[in-house]
């Protein structure tokens, strides 16, 4: 991994963060607080991001590239969406890491330490910026729990069909 320093509330790096859509219509302070807060790390193909079942403070924002996200070895989902995020849970319910995250192929992420409060400028704008992403992440887990029903739904149909299938043959062969 290649990680930069944090990054300076300039308006340059603003402007770069403010095409990721969860960003998009925040305010110039909003998005400043929240590079206070922020470096960039590049990793490369295969390079572990998250680890399973550890407790580290990072949350993320995909910048390029796609990540793999796997637990106890089964692949749950691949993100490949400019300003997706991921790591999420640690930061919402205290718990030590649900899944590991692997880069697959380069990948720049924008990395948010979730502990740096001390680099703002007062409690208000550190309280203020944990309301907002408490808002980026609810969107952001409700658009997944959506996706999450809608295979639900796909996986109950398929298993019916397949009992639907599987249950003549079964009466054919008693044992």
């Amino acid at each position: 991994m290649i990680e930069s320093k944090y990054l300076k509330d300039d308006l340059k790096n603003i402007e770069q963060l403010s095409i990721i859509p969860a960003f998009k219509n925040l305010h110039i302070r909003k998005i400043a607080a929240l590079l206070k807060l922020s470096k960039i790390r590049q990793y490369e193909n295969g390079e572990c991001i998250i680890k399973e079942e550890e407790q580290d403070i990072w949350l993320y924002f995909l910048l390029s590239g796609k990540v793999r996200i796997e637990s106890k070895t089964v692949t749950i989902c691949t993100i490949d969406k400019t300003g997706e995020l991921f790591g999420e849970m640690r930061f919402t319910d205290g718990h030590s890491r649900s899944a590991s995250v692997f880069a697959e192929g380069k990948t720049i992420c924008l990395a948010v330490d979730t502990l740096a409060k001390s680099r703002l400028n007062s409690d208000e704008e550190a309280t203020s910026l944990i309301a907002l992403l408490f808002k980026i992440i609810s969107r952001s887990l409700s658009l997944r729990l959506r996706s999450s029903n809608e295979e639900l739904i796909r996986t109950k149909k398929e298993l019916a069909e397949l009992k639907n299938i599987s249950q003549p043959l079964l009466d054919q062969n008693p044992r």
